[in-house]
């Protein structure tokens, strides 16, 4: 059986990272057998980072080289119906949640004194004393220099808000009165996005991109359907 390594609960997030539930939604919309494993230490992980799947033998870091491979698994599973153009606005959008939006959400956890406190409690509380109180030093100056060198953290608060805005707006816009990203088909490409916004959405106590993230009612209701569809949700259900 293959085993999908995650980052575990926090936040009221049965996955605290948007890449590990995209690759479960992608595993249960494919319906294949497989266990989820919480890994509180990415650094154990093949590239330092958190998800990566086992499948016997083979291990696929990523999340998206672990849709790739679930994809040649199942002889095009999820990539082999869609047309050039589907494929290239998929993954036009994927990357603008992915490689810009992600960072504004890293920064409304990580970045904000006032949600600060909440990391500490969510990623560290378990660790042994004096790591407990070491470590989340150590992370977020690690965090905060990432977000400088990506480019987001060179900017105001405000500035920021509004690089989040614009990319939801144009989220919003292509999604439209459509169910899906591309139209009345649930693709793969809904797993990165609707992963990402129910992360945004749902996690609590809110950050400021989740006040935000709210305002768009129809990327709540896009991201509560794409999870209603495959059967499976990001945030802990009772």
């Amino acid at each position: 059986m293959m085993k999908l390594h995650v980052i575990p609960p926090a936040f009221g997030l049965r996955n605290t990272g948007p890449f590990g539930f995209k690759s479960e939604l992608a595993l249960r919309h494919l319906k294949q057998e497989f266990e989820l494993v919480m890994s509180p230490d990415p650094r154990a992980a093949p590239k330092g980072k958190l998800p990566f799947l086992e499948d016997g033998g083979t291990v696929v870091a990523d999340s998206e080289l672990i849709l790739e491979y679930l994809d040649q698994k199942t002889g095009g599973g999820l990539y082999g119906h869609l047309t050039d153009t589907e494929i290239a606005d998929g993954r036009a959008f994927t990357r603008l949640t992915e490689e810009h939006l992600y960072w504004a959400m890293v920064a409304s956890r990580w970045l904000d004194d006032e949600w600060w406190p909440n990391i500490v409690t969510g990623f560290f509380a378990s660790m042994p004393f004096p790591i407990r109180h070491i470590a989340p030093v150590v992370a977020r100056r690690q965090v905060r220099q990432t977000l400088f060198l990506q480019g987001l953290g060179r900017h105001t608060q405000e500035e920021q808000e509004g690089f989040t805005r614009r990319d939801l707006d144009a989220i919003a816009k292509k999604v439209g009165d459509g169910p899906f990203l591309l139209g009345d088909k649930l693709t793969a490409y809904d797993f990165g996005i609707a992963s990402f916004l129910a992360g945004t959405i749902d996690n609590q106590p809110a950050t400021r991109m989740g006040v935000i993230t709210r305002e768009y009612t129809s990327l709540v209701d896009y991201a509560e359907r794409v999870q209603a569809t495959v059967g499976a949700y990001c945030r802990e259900v009772v």
